[in-house]
């Protein structure tokens, strides 16, 4: 039996997901109880405290499945990239509302009412989803939440032509370690919003989405071959390419997602003791 990977296995010695009796040894089996995010980006934390590390963020309409239920916190499992952890369910409702569009700006206001002179009751990041019922004016009503700019939303099925310029729209956000909104965002968090965007779902760590990009498409072997769409792997580091030249990335190194010369981030990465190990060519629709 191949190794389950922790991070994406709701298993414990004393609890584990229904699903997986039979692949891993747990005193107790149960079923998970599906809760939904109503705020913009939730925590998935190691520990239930908000103090603990932030290994994923789960954002507004996404559902996480609960397996226990301790103080006001959960322990499960994201049902977008199946991440294991605690989140704050005082950020979740029970009641899980249908979605049927997505935010496709970088971050769009909500507002109290249908009229962008009224008090905004939150900012919604790309990639979050709405329950989208009335139309008013330039405004659709997102259920439980206010109202937000048509134009900032689109249909589920609808996607960007291109993950890279979506990558491009995060340049200058903060790097946040577990993060994937502008608001803060670590490196394979830039890359799995971009190509949600784009319709392309990705795992959420950079080692994960390298073997899933494998399996998909071409691994570039020379370097004079790097073009645009080009995605770099370093242990535990991925980037973008932007052209044959640049590579965009969020990094502690800069603290944000910047766009540097390739050659020196990949010199600087090196010198560090990681060299690159995989460059995958995603197409550009």
């Amino acid at each position: 039996m191949s190794q389950l990977d922790p991070r994406l296995t709701p298993a414990r010695p004393d609890l584990a997901a229904a699903h997986l009796k039979g692949q891993v040894e747990a005193e107790r089996f149960v079923e998970p109880v599906d809760w939904q995010c109503h705020i913009p980006a939730a925590p998935i934390r190691r520990t239930p405290s908000p103090t603990g590390a932030m290994d994923d963020q789960l954002l507004c309409g996404e559902v996480f499945a609960v397996l226990e239920e301790v103080e006001g916190w959960g322990w499960g499992f994201s049902r977008a990239d199946g991440y294991v952890g605690w989140v704050d369910l005082g950020g979740f409702t029970h009641a899980v509302l249908p979605v049927n569009r997505k935010i496709s700006v970088l971050r769009t206001y909500v507002f109290s009412e249908p009229d962008i002179k009224t008090a905004p009751e939150c900012l919604l990041s790309l990639n979050a989803l709405i329950d989208a019922g009335e139309r008013r004016g330039r405004f659709l009503a997102a259920k439980g939440l206010g109202w937000v700019i048509e134009a900032h939303t689109a249909a589920l099925d609808e996607h960007a032509a291109d993950f890279v310029a979506v990558s491009e729209a995060f340049l200058g956000a903060p790097y946040l370690w577990g993060g994937k909104e502008s608001l803060g965002l670590d490196c394979s968090g830039l890359v799995q919003m971009a190509m949600r965007a784009a319709g392309h779902d990705v795992p959420r760590d950079a080692d994960q989405q390298e073997a899933a990009l494998k399996a998909r498409w071409p691994e570039v072997t020379a370097d004079p071959e790097r073009q645009r769409g080009d995605v770099v792997f370093w242990p535990g580091h991925v980037g973008i390419l932007t052209d044959s030249e640049h590579l965009l990335h969020a990094n502690g190194h800069t603290m944000d997602t910047t766009l540097e010369p390739y050659a020196e981030a990949e010199a600087r990465i090196r010198e560090g003791g990681t060299p690159v190990r995989t460059i995958i060519r995603v197409p550009l629709d």
